[in-house]
């Protein structure tokens, strides 16, 4: 696993989709910060963190596309599903590869709460839980945009399916407003993965949503295995 990860981190900076995943990432949070804390000299970064929702939506695809579906155009995906190591090792390891891509991204905001604590005093739990949130719920995308790049070749189709499937999870309970049923509004709003995230902005850490995010990366891993599988007896 580790020669995975190590081989999967280093080709995100011999292409140029760790550099655009990072400055993108920055520049957006860099602007969303800059708007809604520091021309307004509001010391909470709830909304900070709310607004990153929708950039990690759009750029977590463009972070996984090609983690399989490369493989599977080059053909190096034969060696890999030969090579003496699980699967299991391979899915984790590009997993992880992404991750701390992403952890490097989210890292900004570690830097806007010190910011903002030179001009008054933010409430530690609260940032700290937002920070733990974000890292969550991107692992959980993470795992979404690895499966949907386990289904083809095609880099682009990998990134448009990942990006609606991003979409759907994450906006589940507005979805649910024009469902017909309570108990399908109820279904919808309970497995949101945006319903979930925005309760920690909202100050509030359930453990049962860190238990939902953690499961969720574990499901997505585990199906990306099984399709893998299925490909190597194929």
């Amino acid at each position: 696993m580790g020669a995975i990860f190590r081989r999967e981190l280093r080709s995100y900076f011999t292409s140029p989709i760790g550099y655009i995943f990072l400055a993108a990432f920055y520049a957006y949070a860099g602007i969303m910060f800059s708007n809604s804390s520091l021309e307004s000299g509001y010391t909470k970064l709830d909304s900070v963190f709310g607004s990153l929702l929708i950039i990690i939506v759009v750029l977590i695809p463009i972070l996984t596309m090609r983690t399989i579906s490369e493989e599977k155009r080059s053909k190096t995906d034969q060696c890999l599903l030969t090579a003496p190591v699980g699967l299991g090792a391979i899915v984790v390891g590009k997993f992880l590869a992404a991750f701390v891509i992403y952890l490097c991204a989210a890292a900004i905001t570690g830097v806007f709460a010190v910011v903002v604590s030179a001009y008054g005093s933010p409430d530690w739990n609260v940032v700290v839980g937002n920070m733990v949130a974000l890292a969550l719920v991107g692992g959980a995308y993470i795992s979404i945009g690895i499966l949907c790049s386990s289904f083809t070749e095609n880099q682009v189709v990998a990134a448009v399916s990942s990006f609606i499937a991003l979409l759907l999870v994450s906006f589940l309970s507005t979805i649910s407003n024009i469902l017909p049923f309570e108990w399908l509004k109820a279904a919808c709003n309970r497995i949101s993965f945006g319903e979930r995230y925005y309760s920690f902005t909202y100050g509030v850490f359930d453990f049962s949503n860190v238990v939902f995010f953690v499961s969720a990366v574990a499901v997505f891993l585990f199906l990306t295995v099984r399709v893998l599988e299925k490909r190597r007896w194929a």
